[in-house]
């Protein structure tokens, strides 16, 4: 977008201010919404604001505003964008932001800071925000001249939606947003010194995991989240299918192939299942695609995959062998290295026949471990296979806990982009919010949040947010009274003392939400789910659906031993 095109967005104005370089730099990056709140040090952007063609929602707390943006990146693809003032509103980025940084979704943040004068002087509501987050954004800006604004937001945006995708922030001094710019740079900026991320993979580590590939028996590929970041799942399926190699998952790479395949073996970990544990502990070779290895994936390092030749690939060099040695790193985009893979086993012919014993061997444990739901109680893998049976395809976003780990099981994903979870942070409050972002991103999908009765409590003010700003979002809030994960915790490991854990009994969510204008619906019985379900979607309003559960349902046993060995079949 050229300065002639771009200055009919501000015709109404006598001058061209910093808040208009910043409007006009984000239309030209096609920001359909900003989710912020407003305050004092960004109030010249929210002067401006309605010249432009960019639609604000009005979040009811700064953290919401971030997740809200992180659902929105996480559902559509494209950055999202969340704006707060100095000061507290600034802080207040910090989980939604390490949240995003830790699960590589692309948020640019924009904070306002004290005008350049009063810096450093602990000025009401000043705070070092770029200081403060330097650990969890992969870039941070404070501005001090209008004219490198429009430029910094160009770079913004590239290097939050490149390479290893993640947050970056903007920090604005009021000042400068209120300063004459005298005219607004064009042009975008796509290569930056320094910054240059590895797209193709390295031909001759291309060639010899082909190879390594071809001659395996028992092969086994571990989707990561980097396969969704990437956008690689249609190569991955592909690549599955055609070479016959079954798919295990961590949480984050659930997403990534389509649950319902027949080679879909589920997660893998301290909460995975059988089958996909099996699966890895007993491979010949691991083609991990876009994994950190994580703690709650590998469990001990020293017992995990202990006869794999393991194929890491992954666009950050960082990851390799940061936490599990690999045989064969190829750094790079998911998606072009399986496709170059994939041409090179095109060759090899009878490949996809040498893992048939294999795969068979998988799928009987499969078949052996799966535990179809209690239909004589009000549980969580009953809500939601009932769930999967009236909206199969809605977008699920999720908080953290017990509900998280059952969803990630019994809930399959096959749609793109539609299984929404705090992986790496484990943030709880961000199922709300994040499906709230997901509707604007997608508005013409059904999108549903899955909550615990502990993290519902965190943000559920964005109730408020999902009935004014019309995104009428569905929360299912598994109430148990407590908080179900460290129950299950203290009920694995420290003795059944479940200290701190009880939630107590005196709140109804079902009032919570009519009190902020949204629908409330209690359910006691299996009997009342699809009929309160069906409501809700039929409804088309926000709508909170509170299950009261019958006790405790731990999901599926955690690794009591410390070793996924423990789930070893003979």
């Amino acid at each position: 977008m050229g300065e002639t095109e771009m200055s009919r967005n501000h015709e109404k104005n006598t001058e061209i201010t910093g808040a208009d370089a910043v409007l006009c730099a984000l239309e030209a990056e096609g920001t359909e919404v900003i989710f912020g709140y407003p305050g004092g040090a960004t109030l010249p952007i929210y002067d401006r604001i309605d010249d432009y063609e960019i639609r604000h929602i009005l979040c009811r707390h700064e953290q919401g505003g971030t997740h809200m943006a992180d659902g929105y990146a996480r559902a559509t693809g494209k950055a999202g964008v969340c704006m707060a003032t100095s000061g507290p509103g600034a802080t207040n980025l910090v989980t939604g932001l390490a949240t995003a940084y830790m699960d590589s979704s692309s948020i640019v943040a924009i904070t306002g800071q004290v005008p350049r004068e009063m810096i450093g002087n602990d000025a009401f509501q000043e705070v070092d925000i770029t200081g403060i987050t330097i650990p969890i954004t992969k870039h941070n800006y404070l501005i001090s001249e209008p004219e490198d604004l429009a430029g910094s937001i160009r770079e913004a945006f590239y290097l939050s939606t490149t390479g290893r995708k993640g947050p970056v922030l903007i920090d604005i001094p009021k000042d400068v947003l209120a300063s004459d710019t005298g005219s607004i740079r064009s042009g975008r900026q796509t290569s930056l010194e320094g910054y240059n991320p590895t797209i193709k993979g390295h031909s001759g580590q291309i060639k010899k995991a082909a190879n390594l590939i071809r001659n395996a028996e028992k092969p086994v590929i571990i989707s990561g989240g980097g396969v969704t970041g990437a956008g690689a799942e249609d190569a991955l399926t592909a690549f599955a299918r055609i070479n016959n190699i079954p798919v295990t998952a961590t949480l984050m790479g659930k997403n990534g192939f389509p649950n319902s395949d027949r080679l879909y073996l589920g997660l893998i970990g301290y909460h995975g299942t059988a089958a996909g544990n099996n699966a890895v502990q007993k491979a010949d070779v691991i083609i991990a695609v876009g994994t950190r290895f994580g703690d709650r994936t590998t469990g001990p390092l020293g017992t995990f995959a202990p006869d794999a030749q393991i194929i890491h690939i992954d666009i950050d060099p960082a990851e390799i062998s940061k936490n599990v040695p690999s045989m064969l790193p190829i750094v790079g985009d998911a998606a072009n290295i399986i496709e170059s893979i994939r041409k090179h086993l095109e060759e090899f012919s009878g490949r996809a026949a040498k893992t048939t014993g294999w795969i068979e061997y998988l799928l009987k444990i499969k078949e052996d471990r799966a535990k179809p739901a209690d239909t004589a109680s009000l549980n969580i893998p009953l809500i939601l296979e009932r769930l999967k049976k009236i909206v199969p395809e809605a977008i699920i976003t999720t908080d953290v806990g017990r509900h998280q780990i059952f969803t990630a099981h019994h809930f399959p994903i096959d749609k793109k982009n539609s299984f929404i979870t705090s992986g790496g942070l484990g943030t709880m409050g961000f199922g709300l919010p994040a499906a709230i972002g997901a509707k604007a991103g997608r508005p013409d999908e059904t999108v549903i949040s899955i909550s615990g009765d502990g993290s519902f409590l965190m943000c559920c003010q964005e109730l408020v947010t999902s009935v004014e700003e019309n995104l009428p979002v569905i929360a299912l809030v598994m109430n148990d009274q407590r908080l179900g994960m460290i129950s299950q915790l203290q009920d694995a490991f420290y003795g059944k003392r479940y200290n701190c854990c009880d939630l107590g009994t005196s709140v109804n969510y079902a009032k919570i939400a009519e009190g902020m204008g949204a629908a409330g619906i209690r359910v006691n019985s299996p009997e009342q789910i699809e009929g309160a379900i069906r409501k809700a979607v039929e409804s088309e309003r926000t709508t909170v659906i509170e299950f009261m559960l019958n006790g405790q349902t731990n999901t599926y046993p955690m690794v009591t031993g410390g070793s996924l060995t423990d789930y070893i079949e003979e």
